[in-house]
C-alpha cells in the first residue's frame, strides 16, 4: 500500500501460541481392555505442557474427548502448573499432586475416556475458549505425541 510516499507493507497476523499445549496422549493403556481396572484406566492418559515462563492457575480449564457426554469432561480445580513443567491427567481414580492429576472415573469398560482407535482432545480455557486440540487416528499405536507437531 502507499500512502504519501510511504510504502506500508501488511503482514498477516500470527496467532499467539497457546500458553498451554496437549504434548501426549495415551489412549490404549497397557492390557486394556480390561473390564476397567483402576491401573488400567489410569495407564490411560492425556499430558498438558506450560509453554510459558509464568506459572497459570488452570482452575476451571476443561480437558474433554469427542464425545457430548458430560461425564467426559474435566474441570481442573485450583491447579499452578509451574513454567515449563507438565501436568499428566490420568482416567482412574489416585491423589492429585504437584504433576498428576486424576480425572476419578471407575465402573468398568464404559469409564475409558480416550477411544482405542480414533479420537480428538479439546483442551479449553475458564472462558470455554478453545486454547488447543490434538486428534488421532490409529490402531497401531497406542499413544499420540502431539507437541511438537
Amino acid at each position: 500500500m502507499l500512502t504519501a510516499g510511504v510504502v506500508v507493507v501488511s503482514s498477516p497476523a500470527h496467532a499467539a501460541a497457546p500458553a498451554v499445549r496437549i504434548i501426549k496422549i495415551y489412549y490404549d493403556s497397557p492390557g486394556s481392555p480390561d473390564y476397567g481396572g483402576n491401573r488400567s484406566l489410569n495407564g490411560e492418559y492425556i499430558q498438558l505442557r506450560n509453554m510459558t515462563r509464568k506459572a497459570i492457575n488452570l482452575k476451571g480449564w476443561t480437558v474433554r474427548d469427542d464425545t457430548k457426554r458430560k461425564d467426559h469432561i474435566y474441570t481442573f480445580k485450583n491447579f499452578i502448573l509451574k513454567p515449563g513443567k507438565i501436568v499428566t491427567l490420568r482416567t482412574g481414580k489416585g491423589k492429585d499432586t504437584s504433576t498428576t492429576v486424576y480425572w476419578g472415573r471407575s465402573g468398568g469398560t464404559f469409564a475409558y475416556i480416550w477411544n482405542q482407535v480414533r479420537d480428538t482432545a479439546y483442551l479449553r480455557d475458564p472462558s470455554g475458549r478453545l486454547v488447543d486440540k490434538c486428534s488421532y487416528n490409529s490402531a497401531r499405536h497406542d499413544y499420540k505425541i502431539c507437541w511438537p507437531r
